[in-house]
């Protein structure tokens, strides 16, 4: 004996799919900067250092010196030897006063006239001119002050956002061929 028979036929779906692809763009520009560097403050005060140096007893010593000096010098002079040759005349009178009764008056006057007339001892020695220590020195030495005032640098920094632009894919399908079942039934 036969048995009936069942026959299944399958037909699969078919799809046709349209992709586009999603597309992304991403830039990132670069920061602003600005940055400047102030400069610093320098502040230089000296003050001149001064030497001095004084050799007028120096030049004294060497018979350099001035009219005024020179003149003053020259009348002192005069005066002490004005002075000298009256205390002489009168040193001269007196002896003379005093030998006149004693018959000794031509004597005296031989013996002063020698004194004044012969001959003069000059003590004679070494002389270092200009003498010692007479060139002063005076130094004052100068003094600089430095003073330097630092600026920080100005530093602006401006950070830009990202540029993103994105467009999303799409899928989009059509059907071709439908599925489908047939069952048939044989004997």
């Amino acid at each position: 004996m036969r048995l009936p028979q069942i026959q299944i036929r399958t037909t699969d779906a078919q799809r046709d799919l349209d992709i586009s692809k999603p597309k992304q763009y991403i830039k990132q520009p670069r920061a602003t900067q600005h940055i400047e560097q102030p400069a610093a403050i320098l502040e230089i005060h000296t003050t001149r250092g001064a030497l001095r140096i004084d050799s007028s007893q120096a030049r004294r010593d060497l018979g350099l010196i001035g009219p005024l000096e020179s003149s003053a010098n020259y009348a002192q002079k005069g005066k002490q030897e004005a002075l000298q040759g009256m205390a002489r005349r009168a040193r001269e009178g007196r002896q003379m006063m005093e030998s006149a009764g004693k018959d000794q008056g031509r004597a005296t006057i031989q013996n002063i006239a020698k004194q004044n007339h012969g001959p003069h001892r000059v003590q004679f020695n070494i002389k270092f001119v200009p003498s010692i220590g007479s060139v002063k020195i005076d130094y004052t030495p100068g003094t600089t002050d430095i003073n330097i005032q630092r600026r920080e640098p100005k530093i602006d920094v401006k950070v830009n956002k990202p540029i993103h632009e994105y467009t999303p894919g799409k899928v989009t399908g059509t059907m071709v061929q439908r599925p489908s079942v047939q069952t048939d039934v044989i004997v």
